[in-house]
């Protein structure tokens, strides 16, 4: 691994080419806080899916991508007196200092759940912080992140489950009353009662340790792999997925489970 003063350097290497590029490059000087939004949007994203597919090489990649955005709007702040790279990192450097008393001060805290919990007290201590316990989460995350971030920041000021096997009695209410919906034919309901089962069943994976998103993409992935395969088997064979029967496409699916898609 790179020394620090490597490490440095390179940071420092890397602010020239952007300014450089800010300066020069009439597609990097039009750039805008609300034109680069988008592209962060997917940056992150990128990210997310080299984290889960655990390739180091694209990992680097997408957290280079991810940098540059992050280096891009300081640069634009920069221009206009509001701020620059240097007070982002004191900033950030003055809260993490700030928010970890366990190691910067005298703080006990001995588990990762203690710091969590330190952590949110902390915050709404700041001068500047947030008041309410839930005003911290972001509006535009996705809803599923978002309801474990509402329930996770709901626990550290004591508002969970004494005994998180409780949950399933919670679970297969939420699915009762979804049914009751569904044969009512309100959809507006069932579409309410619907978010009740995946808020329950969210808070079941937190209680357990189980990051929900992350389980659902690892779904999510299982699935294309076991439909591409059937996919590209009927391609081999010359036949029209849509000419199959249900149980024919079955028969494949279950081909794939056994190879370990």
């Amino acid at each position: 691994m790179h020394t620090r003063k490597e490490q440095m350097e390179a940071f420092g290497r890397f602010l020239d080419v952007l300014d450089e590029l800010r300066d020069k490059c009439p597609w990097d000087r039009k750039q805008t806080n609300e034109s680069l939004r988008p592209n962060t949007i997917e940056e992150t994203y990128e990210l997310c899916d080299a984290l889960m597919k655990d390739d180091k090489k694209d990992i680097c990649k997408e957290l280079g991508d991810v940098l540059l955005h992050v280096a891009f709007y300081a640069k634009i702040a920069s221009e206009t007196g509001d701020f620059d790279m240097k007070d982002v990192c004191d900033r950030l450097c003055d809260k993490l200092i700030f928010r970890h008393p366990h190691v910067f001060g005298e703080v006990q805290a001995d588990t990762p759940e203690k710091v969590s919990e330190n952590w949110e007290q902390i915050k709404m201590k700041e001068k500047d912080g947030n008041k309410m316990v839930l005003s911290g989460v972001p509006s535009a995350l996705p809803s599923l992140i978002k309801a474990y971030r509402i329930q996770d920041k709901a626990r550290n000021v004591g508002f969970d489950w004494e005994d998180r096997k409780d949950i399933w009695k919670k679970v297969k209410e939420e699915i009762s009353e979804f049914e009751v919906e569904v044969e009512n034919m309100d959809k507006d309901k069932a579409e309410a009662e619907f978010g009740d089962v995946m808020f329950s069943l969210i808070n079941a994976a937190r209680l357990y340790k189980i990051n929900p998103d992350n389980a659902l993409e690892r779904t999510n992935q299982k699935f294309i792999r076991r439909f591409n395969y059937v996919e590209e088997h009927t391609i081999k064979e010359g036949v029209n997925l849509k000419d199959m029967t249900l149980e024919e496409m079955d028969a494949l699916w279950n081909e794939a489970k056994k190879k370990g898609l």
